[in-house]
């Protein structure tokens, strides 16, 4: 069932369906921008341009690039140079929300917040163990 939104880019209501979060005039623009991108891409000495290069030389939004890179419209296995920007740090990653290195960071922070909890656990347990000694018979 259709939703009534506004279209973030322009402001006027659409009907939102789950398929495009903008109206479809905001789309069509969209889709010309990505053709004008990925002719521009298609050029053997364009492939290895980063997003700066991009925006400069074509004119479209960094955000509707990374948006592209996100969705997998634009391959960085094709072109090595696009990424988007971490959710943590703001590096470029090329895959997931997170860079390599923050997900080293909190996966290392996972294993010790592990570690201590199992440590924990290991000291209550000795604590509830009792001795029972026995009497010695004459």
């Amino acid at each position: 069932m259709a939703e009534l939104r506004n279209c973030p880019m322009c402001g006027i209501f659409f009907n939102y369906t789950g398929l495009l979060e903008v109206c479809h005039n905001c789309a069509q623009k969209e889709e010309d921008s990505y053709q004008v991108v990925y002719r521009f891409l298609r050029k053997r000495e364009n492939r290895a341009a980063n997003v700066d290069r991009i925006e400069e030389a074509t004119g479209v939004d960094r955000d509707l690039l990374y948006k592209w890179v996100r969705k997998g419209r634009l391959h960085p296995a094709t072109f090595p140079n696009l990424g988007y920007p971490c959710d943590n740090c703001g590096h470029l990653t090329n895959k997931g929300k997170l860079c390599d290195k923050c997900t080293n960071s909190i996966n290392s922070e996972l294993r010790t917040f592990e570690a201590a909890k199992e440590f924990r656990e290991s000291i209550l347990h000795q604590d509830r163990v009792t001795y029972h000694a026995e009497k010695k018979k004459k």
